[in-house]
């Protein structure tokens, strides 16, 4: 199948967690490219392929090429971890597919941390909820606290990406006050998954108070429950909703 570009999403990264559509894409291709970190995670199981990396912030480039190599008649794998269209590849991709009119673009799904991070705590997003990042890399961080307060006002069950890095260390911390004073109960129960489906996988049921002062990283993800939320037997658990 050559002049194509399927966008795949790896989910957590371990292949337990591909779906058979993204092995089947993965299979096809005759090259993968991405991220440097997200191509060590299935080289193992796709030596034979040709690989083309980079490094962290060449998105732009890592699409351009792509679809170059694409339209040369090769079969190209995009790849990203979670879910390509959830912070992933597939936007960035799809805009500068524009420009390659002789490509077809395939968005495969994956896995993303709220659903594989949510089912190792128990059932944190069985009602309404949102997926708010907390990077300000891309999305400015006055932006961001909007987002958060108006997710407060809601209740909506919450899962926060890129909680915090060497950069921001505080992000975190900003985000359970801005959460806090918008509506959130100090008591609203919370979770926090770091690794998910990796080797040291670790993960913690708390309260939105504790959460302030919690250390966290760019390998964790975090969620916020909603009123309703209940700690039971250490699990983190949301009611549908369903009326008694």
């Amino acid at each position: 199948m050559p002049n194509v570009v399927f966008v795949v999403g790896l989910g957590p990264g371990d292949p337990r967690f591909l779906t058979a559509q993204a092995q089947s894409a993965l299979t096809q291709a005759e090259v993968l490219c991405g991220y440097t970190v997200y191509l060590d995670l299935v080289r193992p199981y796709f030596p034979d392929k040709l690989y083309y990396s980079t490094g962290m912030t060449k998105e732009i480039d890592r699409c351009r090429w792509a679809l170059e190599t694409a339209r040369s008649g090769r079969a190209v794998a995009l790849v990203c971890s979670g879910d390509a269209g959830v912070y992933g590849m597939a936007s960035p991709l799809l805009e500068l597919a524009e420009h390659f009119p002789d490509v077809t673009v395939e968005v495969v799904p994956g896995l993303t941390a709220a659903l594989s991070g949510g089912a190792v705590l128990g059932a944190p997003l069985a009602h309404d909820f949102c997926v708010l990042s907390l990077s300000d890399r891309l999305t400015p961080w006055e932006v961001i606290e909007r987002r958060l307060a108006a997710a407060a006002m809601g209740d909506f069950c919450i899962a926060l990406y890129n909680p915090s890095s060497k950069g921001r260390p505080d992000y975190l911390a900003r985000a359970v006050r801005i959460l806090l004073a918008n509506g959130k109960a100090p008591g609203t129960v919370c979770g926090i998954v770091r690794n998910i489906g990796r080797e040291g996988q670790e993960s913690r049921v708390l309260t939105l108070a504790a959460l302030e002062t919690t250390p966290v990283d760019m390998f964790t993800t975090v969620f916020v429950g909603n009123a309703q939320t209940r700690q039971l037997s250490g699990r983190m658990v949301t009611p549908r909703g369903y009326r008694a």
